[in-house]
């Protein structure tokens, strides 16, 4: 018998990362619950999980700029992504209305994506958690019947909750989207569009806007530039670029010109775009 995908995800079953999981892979995997993003890594690493799926950016919060250096320093391959349209909801034991809720309780970026709901309800108490699902899982087992956990419809079937209030998030096309990671770079993803790479320049005058110009010269799209301070080096960044073209060639030409004018250069990742938001 087959044994099931090992997925890592950052928080417990019915997570995001669990449904972001489920809509990349299917329903039918393992999921390797992990406390941080770091211990994911770890679980891919120690081959006790054979991929990672990694929050890299929010729709309103941004970048999750740790997470870039986590792939870079294990040295993961990119394999695909996913855009998980972000929907909150209220939930709460049984029987438990509106009008008994004290606290309600959840992940920070989460509470952060629900402000203008808790604008006109200043009584309840807003209560920091480590991750939405566990926060949903706290009250079932916990039996709280003043308190409501802001997470998804996965959370409230899985822990046997009643959702009270739906929608509460602020920006109704808030997404997140996320990264497939996994151990082994060698093997080349067929009819790759995307890539998601990693460089160094020089600290002068059109460095950077040298490599940008080689990309534009041969129509391959740069979909985001991320930056971030190489630790301890003063004035030296290391950038974080997604791109997709049409032409393979003219995507490996353009790489080949970066190359003469970048240190550090590493290809974290081709793969198949996904459109599907």
């Amino acid at each position: 018998m087959k044994q099931a995908t090992r997925v890592a995800i950052q928080g417990i079953k019915a997570s995001f990362h669990e449904e972001a999981a489920f809509k990349f892979f299917g329903k039918d995997i393992q999921t390797i619950e992990c406390n941080s993003f770091k211990q994911t890594c770890e679980s891919l690493e120690k081959r006790e999980s054979d991929f990672v799926v990694m929050a890299i950016e929010n729709s309103i919060a941004g970048s999750l700029l740790p997470n870039y250096t986590l792939i870079r320093e294990y040295n993961f391959a990119v394999v695909g992504e996913v855009y998980l349209p972000i929907q909150l909801h209220l939930m709460a034991l049984p029987g438990v209305k509106f009008e008994d809720v004290k606290f309600a309780t959840s992940h920070p970026i989460a509470i952060r994506q629900c402000v203008d709901f808790f604008y006109d309800y200043p009584h309840i108490q807003v209560i920091e958690g480590n991750d939405t699902a566990a926060c949903a899982k706290k009250i079932k087992e916990e039996q709280l019947t003043d308190t409501v956990a802001i997470a998804n419809t996965l959370a409230a079937e899985l822990y046997g909750l009643n959702i009270i209030e739906r929608r509460i998030e602020s920006n109704k096309k808030n997404y997140t989207r996320f990264l497939i990671l996994k151990l082994d770079k060698t093997a080349e993803m067929e009819d790759s569009n995307k890539a998601s790479i990693c460089f160094q320049v020089g600290n002068h005058v059109g460095a950077l806007s040298k490599v940008l110009n080689i990309f534009a010269e041969q129509q391959v799209n740069l979909t985001k530039i991320q930056s971030m301070p190489v630790l301890g080096k003063r004035n030296e960044y290391y950038f974080y670029v997604d791109m997709e073209w049409t032409s393979t060639e003219n995507y490996d030409k353009a790489i080949r010109q970066a190359l003469k004018y970048t240190v550090n250069f590493n290809i974290m990742g081709e793969y198949k775009k996904n459109d599907q938001v």
